[in-house]
């Protein structure tokens, strides 16, 4: 079959590797027809380097047709149409009946110290074959894929993989009162579709900020109030800005919806780029316990948040010597929540909002549908926020 692997630092490629087989009597395999590129991906094509093994197949956003089934998996059969999460959970043991299939204690990566498995995510996340291919084995299957009729286009159920529930999760976990306001930081995929859950759910003001032009005018075009980042000296003015807007106290909640991949420290920058230019053993050990974050969006979110406020994490940071303004956070009162979008969790709330009015207006999330062998030129405009890429589904 044909897969989008990592070669290296900006460097993927469309290889042909083996058709995938069922391996474990939990197993299921897929075809393929629909698999998103995420701004996570792009930490695999630039920052998380050092985790990485070529040859390696990304993706982690996937639908199709099951193809095949394991033994022990009785809720599906051949021919079912089924979005997969992007983590692996079994959903029966402790973490997954709280809630928290991102801990799924099954496909914990133990041995790196992490949670769940997650589709062509690093060794860090178990180093499982991704989902930009044709065909994908799906472990856990008597769990985690969700059948969804036939009849509608991908584009109506694809986003329950990652983008749907992580802005779902992002905006629970924000705890924006009933009428409150809300900002988000970043308007990729996540942000955009945070700003949309945040509307449904009956926040009165939502601010998204960004840099892009084709971003800000998109959330602009649903009735968010945007900031551009480029039209601000410095955090400080941008700040005033926003709370100028909310009775000089700030918003209720802050989204950021940017993490690592933040404009902003150039220190920071330099040294992720240096760990992904040094060999890939001695990088990882430097990312381990050295790497750094490119703060600037969380910061801004200390900043602006009101007092008493809530801060939401969805975009992924990978630092583990990141420097905290612990004080202004305690003297603040900030309510901080984070983490990876627990996707089962969250699927029977947000499947009743797919309906033919499309009010997240999922049909038209897509900027750009490109075929499998497209891939490299996809991850290269994304990755320079080109041509209007937001956001980009490939089709095996």
């Amino acid at each position: 079959m044909k897969a989008v692997t990592w070669q290296g630092r900006r460097d993927v490629r469309v290889e042909t590797v083996p058709d995938p087989e069922i391996q474990e009597p939990t197993d299921a395999v897929i075809s393929v027809t629909s698999s998103g590129l995420c701004g996570s991906d792009l930490h695999l094509y630039e920052v998380l380097t050092p985790f990485m093994t070529p040859g390696d197949i990304l993706g982690h956003e996937p639908m199709g047709i099951v193809e095949e089934v394991g033994s022990e998996v009785t809720n599906l059969k051949p021919g079912d149409r089924v979005v997969v999460p992007f983590q692996i959970a079994c959903g029966h043991c402790f973490m997954c009946e709280a809630g928290l299939q991102t801990q799924c204690e099954t496909t914990q990566v133990t041995g790196e110290g992490m949670g769940a498995a997650l589709f062509g995510y690093t060794r860090l996340y178990g180093a499982v074959p991704g989902a930009q291919a044709e065909y994908l084995r799906v472990p856990q299957a008597q769990y985690g894929p969700i059948k969804v009729p036939e009849g509608p286009p991908d584009d109506r159920f694809v986003y329950l993989s990652d983008v749907l529930p992580t802005a779902w999760q992002a905006v629970q976990y924000a705890h924006v009162p009933p009428g409150g306001t809300v900002a988000v930081l970043g308007l990729g995929p996540i942000g955009d579709m945070a700003c949309r859950v945040a509307q449904v759910q009956g926040a009165s003001q939502v601010f998204g900020v960004d840099l892009v032009p084709e971003r800000l005018r998109r959330a602009r075009e649903r009735g968010v109030e945007t900031f551009d980042l480029t039209e601000f000296d410095d955090r400080k003015d941008l700040v005033a800005a926003i709370r100028d807007r909310t009775g000089g106290r700030g918003p209720d909640s802050v989204i950021d919806a940017v993490g690592t991949e933040a404009h902003g420290s150039e220190a920071a920058r330099f040294a992720q780029t240096a760990a992904g230019l040094l060999p890939r053993a001695v990088g990882a050990k430097v990312a381990e316990h050295m790497n750094v974050d490119r703060m600037a969006a969380f910061y801004t979110a200390i900043d602006l948040v009101r007092r008493g406020g809530t801060i939401s994490l969805s975009g992924v940071y990978g630092g583990t010597a990141d420097p905290l303004p612990m004080l202004t956070m305690f003297d603040k009162q900030i309510r901080l929540r984070m983490g990876q979008a627990n996707v089962r969790n969250w699927i029977d709330e947000i499947l009743p909002l797919l309906t033919d009015d499309d009010p997240l207006g999922v049909e038209t999330f897509a900027t750009h549908r490109v075929p499998l062998d497209e891939a490299p030129q996809a991850y290269r405009r994304f990755q320079k926020k080109e041509e209007g890429t937001v956001k980009v589904l490939m089709k095996p």
